[in-house]
Formats: C-alpha cells, structure tokens, sequence
C-alpha cells in the first residue's frame, strides 16, 4: 500500500519539512526515520548501522527526536543522541562516533513554526539525490523490514560532541590563535536563540574574542525571521554600533550559516562571509573553489585574484560538497553564508566560517569594512514567486528567448550570465519552500532590479 503524504510536506535533497502539527507530525517523522534505518541497514549489508541523532533548539525539536529515536530503534539501528547542537556538530560527530550516517532535526532558515529531518551518510554529508531516492523507497514502493525483540537498537547518549567540534575548529591549520588571542576582537553575536548559542560563544572565547551577545539562550523562540539576510540584522546593526564592536556576527537556527556586520554598523551581506573565508584559506593554500549558482561573483573574483579554478554547482549543499570532492576543493560553499572547509569537514560550518573571518582580518590588518570595500562592487537581489504546478521547463526556455544572454546554465533551474557586464540572474524552484526564486546581480541595484522585473515579464507571458 502506497504512503499517502499530506500536500504540503516539502521532500527534496534538502530532506523533509513542513509546519508542525498540520504536515508535519510524529507519525510522519517516524515513517521518514524508519525508513532512513532501513536504507541503511541495507547500505551497510544487514549489520546494525550507528546513527548520531541531534537537533536545534526549535520548541518541537524534542518531541520530534524522540519519535526519530523510536522508529531507528525500531529498525535494528543503533543512536547515538548528542542533545542540542549545531547541524554541523552532528555531521562532524559522525567521524568520531564511527557511525554510519546521521539525522539531524531542524528546519534551518524556516520560521519558527516549522521542523524538518536532515539526512547525513557515513561521510559525514548529507546524503545525495542517488541515496535520497533509495531511502525514499522505502515510504512507498518496498516494505520497512521491523526487527524483532531481541534485535532492536540500543540507545547512547553523549556530552561531549559539541566540544569534539569545537577542537576541530581550534585546530585549522591557517588559524593564529596566539595572533587573535593577543589582538582580543570585540564581537557582537546574534544567535537567535538556536543551536549556535552551545557553539560559537565558546568559541570566540577561546580565540580570546570579547563577546557581546543577543539572542543567546538556546529555547527556539526566535525573536526574528530566522534567515540571516540583511534586512533580518537590525538589531545586530544597532549592537555594533553601540558597543564599538569590531564585527558583528549572526547564524541561522542550526548555526551552518553565518552572516557579517561590519565594523560601522552595517551588514555587508551574506555572499561576503565565503568570500572572505576564501581570501583567507587562498592567502596560505592554492586550490580550486567551489560555490552554487546563486552565488555572487564576488567569490568568483577572489578566486580569479588567487590564480585558482573556480566552478559553480546546482544549489544544496551535497551539490557543492560532491564538486568540492571532484575538484580536490581548499575551499566551498554557498552565497547564503555557508562555508565549507574540508581541513574540517565537507559540511556548511557557521564555527569555521567565524574563525576564518577573524584571521583575515588579523592578518590583512584593517577593519572589516576595509577590507569589504576592496571588493569590486556588486548588488544582488532576491525575489521570489509563487510555484505553480505548470511546466517550469517551458517558463526557463521562454525566460532564455526572451533575454537572450550569452551564456545559459541549465543545471539548476536556469542561469543566464553576462559576464562582459558582471551581471547574471538564476530562477530555480525551491527545495524548501513551494515557491520559486529568482536571484539577480550586477554592478547597481537598479541593473539587477531590472534582471528581476524582465524574468518576471517572460515568466507572465
């Protein structure tokens, strides 16, 4: 018998999400999480496959970990529950615990009264669209092997994985710890009250930062929308101000993205945090570079500065982090404040992106506007539509007649790219949300204002 989903549950790469109590619910996060075990006791040969277990701090975040305990056990499969942490402290507690994949309970960015299940494989990523959709037999087309009595899944729990992360991090080959203990930064850190407030203030303390905080008790109330967009940090913006801090820093829910205020007051964007990540790790190691297609150019023109390949992936995080592979990346990650560094792990990691920032500016030696306006000039802009259940291939070849750019990418929706004029815009359907999104950027706000209203022109007709 088929697996009836409600409508609004959104399944993708990105895992499953929906609002709590109308798509989302136990049941439904059960079935997901059976079927996660079962895919993996297959994957690895019938043995009892280990399975690390963390969530944020969203107020259904323990319920929800209870009920994906319950159906992993149910399965034969082990868990190892390390409690509140970071999306990329679970990832990175799956190398340490030996096991061989991970579920992490968070909806990212998603507001409040959402919750979702990410799924990780034994190397420490989320699981790709070739295993996604063998574990998504499993809701539909194959039965979920249960096991008996006598060959359910144990239960452990674990104290430490945040700290385990937190040494990692610490131990970056690029980082001067003694240099940014000496130079004492004053932060000021936003961690809307998610996951990120057990990691990054431990952190900037042992980089000897003086941490100015808001939004730091982990109890899933956010107090704003909870992406880390420009236009979400007011609050942060007005901290730094008013403390003189030297940065302001703010994270998503599940700390993997991290977003940057500069030193006068103002957020510089969250394309700029892997760009000046990349500045960084490209100042001690030559590499290729990776990001998605919804990335400014700016990380681009770093890596054109360095000498070094730079490519584009289709937007998710696995995307990115199978490139990185291929490519034999130093450096990678997403224009939405997720940076990847495989001296770590190939996991969008809000700690690691921190770090690199602040040794940046260590060594560069300025402020972090400075260094910020150096850049060539770019504005990027975001909109989004409602999807409808038409044919999204005909809209991209209308979209791709109509503006007829010089160069066309079809690996994620459609990005067309002018490269003569430094400017581009992507349409891709989203992952998360039932909408569309349309991405553009170019040397001026009104250029990329202009990309946004043409797509939305050619979409109409």
């Amino acid at each position: 018998m088929a697996f009836d989903l409600p409508k609004d549950l959104m399944v993708s790469v990105s895992g499953v999400r929906g609002r709590v109590g109308e798509a989302l619910t136990p049941e439904i996060v059960a079935r997901f999480a059976a079927a996660y075990g079962a895919h993996l006791r297959e994957a690895v040969g019938g043995r009892r496959p280990r399975v690390v277990l963390g969530r944020d701090s969203r107020t259904s975040g323990p319920m929800f970990a209870r009920a994906v305990s319950a159906a992993l056990e149910s399965v034969g499969c082990d868990v190892v529950e390390i409690g509140l942490a970071p999306t990329p402290t679970t990832l990175f507690a799956i190398r340490g615990e030996e096991a061989d994949g991970a579920i992490v309970v968070t909806a990212s960015h998603n507001p409040v009264e959402w919750n979702a299940l990410k799924f990780a494989s034994a190397e420490g990523m989320f699981l790709d669209g070739g295993q996604a959709a063998r574990m998504l037999e499993f809701l539909d087309a194959r039965p979920i092997p249960r096991a008996a009595w006598d060959g359910l899944g144990r239960v452990q729990h674990r104290e430490d994985a945040v700290g385990r992360h937190l040494e990692a991090v610490l131990g970056i080959p690029y980082l001067d710890i003694d240099g940014l203990r000496r130079r004492r930064f004053r932060v000021a850190l936003d961690c809307i009250r998610g996951a990120g407030a057990v990691l990054l203030p431990r952190l900037l303390e042992r980089l000897g930062c003086e941490v100015i905080g808001i939004n730091l008790e982990p109890d899933g109330r956010f107090p704003r929308a909870p992406e880390p967009v420009a236009e979400n940090l007011g609050e942060l913006e007005r901290l730094v101000r008013e403390s003189g801090a030297d940065i302001g820093m703010a994270t998503d829910p599940d700390a993997d993205r991290l977003s940057l205020v500069g030193n006068g007051g103002r957020a510089i964007g969250e394309d700029f945090t892997l760009a000046l990540a990349a500045r960084l790790v490209l100042r001690h190691r030559k590499g290729p570079v990776v990001t998605n297609l919804s990335t400014s150019r700016v990380v681009e023109d770093v890596a054109a500065a360095a000498g070094v390949p730079f490519r584009r992936a289709p937007v998710g995080e696995i995307n990115v982090a199978r490139a990185m592979q291929a490519e034999r990346a130093v450096i990678g990650g997403e224009g939405n404040g997720g940076v990847i560094l495989p001296d770590v792990h190939l996991t969008r990691d809000s700690a690691v992106a921190a770090s690199l920032v602040l040794q940046l500016v260590l060594e560069v030696g300025r402020p972090v506007d400075e260094i910020v306006a150096q850049f060539r000039p770019y504005r990027i802009v975001k909109d989004k539509l409602p999807r409808d259940a038409g044919d999204l291939e005909a809209a991209y070849a209308t979209l791709e007649r109509a503006l007829g750019a010089p160069e066309a990418d079809r690996q994620d929706g459609l990005r067309l790219n002018w490269p003569a004029e430094g400017k581009w815009v992507h349409l891709r359907a989203s992952g998360t949300e039932p909408i569309l999104r349309i991405i553009a950027e170019a040397p001026s706000e009104s250029e990329a204002r202009q990309l946004v209203v043409a797509a939305r022109e050619a979409l109409a007709r």
